[in-house]
């Protein structure tokens, strides 16, 4: 049995994320989509509220599995015996980070394969960063993720806009 790790914050999960993991479990015989607790960014969404979006968003398929986990993604790989790491590059600029996380990852842990997929034409625009801040700005993200997590930035939106600023900097 093949498992992929498709690792990443998630904050929020879209259509592209949806994708890569879809298009992966056609190949893999599971994939653990990773949801990392602790990035080095400022986040909207908890890493309960993020696991809670990511599970809603896979809940019908059936070898895909979602997770949390912190620390090295290689170690985590380790602990739930994955063989492959599945990544997405939208467009060219992507590539250069993506290259040097794999090598890393396999100085790391030789044993463990870097998959990329390449994302359909119509995600290349998609981020989360930039969900987040449609969102913030009042524009409709309805076509950018699924409708659980439209409503759940919807919500988050209130949330913060009942605050004096919210964590990005932006009044609304």
């Amino acid at each position: 049995m093949v498992r992929a790790l498709f690792p990443g914050s998630f904050d929020p999960i879209h259509f592209g994320h949806v994708d890569i993991a879809s298009r992966a479990a056609r190949l893999f015989d599971e994939v653990v989509v990773g949801v990392y607790d602790r990035p080095l960014k400022t986040l909207m969404f908890s890493p309960e509220e993020r696991m809670a979006l990511v599970i809603e968003s896979f809940r019908k398929q059936k070898n895909v599995r979602v997770m949390g986990y912190n620390g090295l993604t290689v170690n985590f790989c380790k602990q739930i015996d994955a063989q492959v790491i599945v990544r997405g590059l939208r467009v060219f600029s992507d590539f250069e980070f993506e290259f040097r996380m794999a090598l890393a990852n396999a100085r790391l842990s030789p044993g463990i394969e870097s998959v990329v997929f390449i994302t359909r034409e119509e995600h290349t625009f998609l981020s989360s960063s930039s969900v987040r801040e449609i969102a913030i700005l009042g524009g409709d993200v309805s076509s950018m993720v699924p409708a659980h997590v439209s409503a759940a930035l919807k919500e988050k939106i209130a949330e913060i806009g009942d605050q004096q600023s919210n964590p990005f900097g932006i009044r609304i």
